[in-house]
């Protein structure tokens, strides 16, 4: 079985800078095109998917649909969804408040403020995921669409020996990072698609 994680394309939060957790919104247009551009990469590389998983949000739904060139049914799955912000939601990136700095400064040494979603939560459940994922059995070739926090606790689960490095790695709209099943274990994930350079959330 070969994984492949996908952050969703583009949304307005994105493109505005501001933290977008459990905010659901549509893919802009641009995040409509980026999600093409990697269904075209896909294809290009002969990857077809045999199953494809969701965060429940649209904006990974549609993600999924469109980069998958799926018509089938999607496995909808609230693990996957985007860490919960909390009283964050919505902050101003570009200008937001001291413990948010302070938290982003250090994720490692650095808890999250009171309110929002722990990062040791968001590894738990994604882990919890792809454990089960693993007990499936030969799944094929299969994509998980979800966000960008997200993802990172998903790729910390899968290389535990990171200390914490994929928390301030930056990771663009419609990045791919691949994984196989192999011996009952899965592999490091690589990057095999750098997605766009827009906001992390």
């Amino acid at each position: 079985m070969k994984i492949y994680i996908v952050r969703h394309g583009q949304t307005e939060m994105n493109r505005a800078g501001a933290l977008q957790g459990r905010t659901d919104l549509p893919l802009t247009g641009q995040g409509i095109a980026q999600a093409e551009r990697l269904r075209d990469y896909f294809r290009e590389q002969g990857i077809h998917f045999d199953r494809v998983y969701s965060s429940p949000l649209g904006r990974a739904v549609r993600t999924a649909e469109i980069a998958a060139g799926w018509s089938g049914p999607l496995v909808i799955d609230e693990r996957l969804t985007e860490m919960d912000y909390g009283p964050y939601e919505g902050v101003d990136l570009r200008n937001p408040p001291k413990e948010i700095i302070h938290f982003f400064s250090d994720f490692v040494h650095h808890p999250a403020p009171e309110g929002m979603e722990s990062l040791g939560s968001v590894t738990g459940r994604l882990g919890e995921f792809l454990e089960e994922l693993k007990a499936a059995g030969e799944l094929g070739h299969v994509l998980i669409s979800t966000h960008a926090i997200a993802m990172k606790g998903a790729l910390e689960y899968l290389t535990p020996s990171s200390g914490g490095s994929y928390w301030s790695r930056y990771i663009g709209n419609c990045a791919v990072y691949a994984s196989e099943l192999k011996g009952g274990r899965y592999l490091v994930p690589t990057q095999i698609y750098a997605g766009a350079e827009q906001d992390q959330q």
